[in-house]
């Protein structure tokens, strides 16, 4: 089964690898506005001329990594650098622009497959967001109690999801999401809000889905997170792969780089991303020279 057959294809069985990401790319055509500044290609000029003012806009360069059954992968980078691009490109929610995704397994993000009302109470939408991702309701009654500790919400389920605090929702969300042991879940900023408790709860759930052959991404701002519960980071900066590897050494730099841009030490910033994109090693897939074999 596959998330987008045009986007990702599924490994075949036996492959010990969860996600490739082939030379993976986004490229997306917009329109430019007419009293922009900078210097036009030759191209957008004879577009504007021709009536069509659009500009390409690289918001992921191509990426390559292998990502491992039993790894956590955590994803870092500021604002618009293409995290989420590339976490929607790994589920199939849009297609790249160049290179393939290949998945063991259809890809679960968090957020939507469990989607919520408002007006429904929380011991409700566990029931509307299991059986949306496919469960039988006897199914969802075995897996509920699971859901509700994961959560920490016992006293607050009998109240409408719209009274929740974000934080609230967030947790209800992560616990109805990952109860549905995927082989590979993707988590996007949703780690940020909650107690000690459930940071710890929350681990002990992406420690079960790794050491049960599941491989995890999770996207977030918080460095403390990332070092805490994952085994590999990916820092993407301005649509291009700058680091993969251990998470303090990756997280360090990152927070140097970050340190600068918030004492608006452009210079510094600069040269620091020019070093670690000279000194990058990218992972590289031995597959002499074919790319995974697809199953049928």
């Amino acid at each position: 089964m596959t998330a987008n057959a045009a986007t990702v294809e599924t490994i075949e069985p036996g492959v010990n690898t969860a996600v490739v990401a082939d030379g993976v790319g986004m490229t997306y055509t917009v329109r430019a506005n007419d009293d922009r500044p900078q210097k036009l290609s030759f191209a957008d000029r004879f577009r504007r001329a021709s009536g069509f003012n659009e500009v390409q806009v690289e918001a992921l360069k191509p990426v390559t990594f292998v990502a491992q059954r039993g790894e956590s992968i955590g994803v870092i980078g500021t604002n618009g650098s293409g995290k989420s691009t590339l976490m929607k490109l790994l589920t199939g929610q849009i297609n790249p622009t160049a290179g393939y995704v290949y998945a063991k397994s259809t890809p679960v993000m968090l957020g939507v497959n469990a989607a919520l009302v408002g007006a429904l109470t929380g011991g409700d939408n566990i029931t509307l967001g299991c059986l949306a991702m496919g469960m039988t309701r006897s199914e969802v009654e075995a897996k509920r109690q699971g859901i509700v500790e994961l959560s920490g919400l016992e006293q607050s389920l009998h109240l409408p999801l719209r009274s929740y605090s974000s934080g609230m929702a967030a947790r209800l969300q992560f616990a109805i999401a990952a109860s549905v042991d995927p082989e590979i879940l993707i988590i996007d900023e949703a780690l940020n809000t909650g107690d000690a408790q459930f940071r710890d709860r929350t681990r002990a759930r992406l420690d079960e889905v790794r050491e049960n052959a599941g491989c995890v991404f999770l996207v977030s701002h918080s460095l403390g997170t990332i070092k805490q519960m994952c085994t590999r980071v990916i820092w993407i900066e301005k649509g291009e792969m700058m680091m993969d590897g251990d998470p303090n050494t990756v997280c360090d730099k990152y927070q140097e780089y970050a340190n600068h841009l918030g004492r608006n030490r452009v210079k510094g910033a600069r040269l620091l991303r020019e070093e670690v994109l000279a000194n990058r090693r990218l992972t590289e897939i031995q597959w002499n020279g074919q790319p995974p074999r697809r199953s049928s």
